[in-house]
Order: structure tokens, then C-alpha cells, then sequence
């Protein structure tokens, strides 16, 4: 079962990009990148998703899951 995740990416032209994995088209892009986890966390939320977000520069800085952790810490 493909892990389901939804992401908020640095769109250069327009601002903040909001995308599912494996999506043809982003969701939402939107000029402030508050806005855009705002509502990223909303859809990974009813997706049961992990929502990853990156920086300026591309490198990850925060995710969170809001599913099933496919690999959950022992005890």
C-alpha cells in the first residue's frame, strides 16, 4: 500500500504550491506558506496522509503524519 502524502513546496512564479503524491495538479497554490499548511494539514488530515513541507531551498523542514504510522516505535 503506497504511503499517502501531501506536500507544500516553494513554487518560484507564484508563491507556495499544495500537492498530493502522485497528483497530475497541485491542489492549491497560494502566495503565503502559512496559508498553504494550513490548508495542506487539512486535506492530509481527511486523507489520513503525512504532510511533509519544505524550505525555500527545497530541503525538508516539517513533517507530520495524520495516518496510520506504517512504522510505529515498540512499547
Amino acid at each position: 500500500m503506497p504511503i499517502k502524502q501531501v506536500w507544500v513546496s516553494p513554487n518560484k512564479k507564484e508563491g507556495w504550491k499544495v500537492k498530493s503524491a502522485g497528483a497530475d495538479k497541485a491542489a492549491a497554490i497560494l502566495e503565503n506558506k502559512a496559508e498553504a499548511i494550513k490548508l495542506a494539514r487539512e486535506i492530509a488530515i481527511n486523507k489520513k496522509a503525512e504532510l511533509i513541507v519544505q524550505n525555500l531551498d527545497g530541503e525538508i523542514g516539517y513533517k507530520n503524519s495524520y495516518g496510520k504510522d506504517y512504522f510505529p516505535p515498540k512499547g
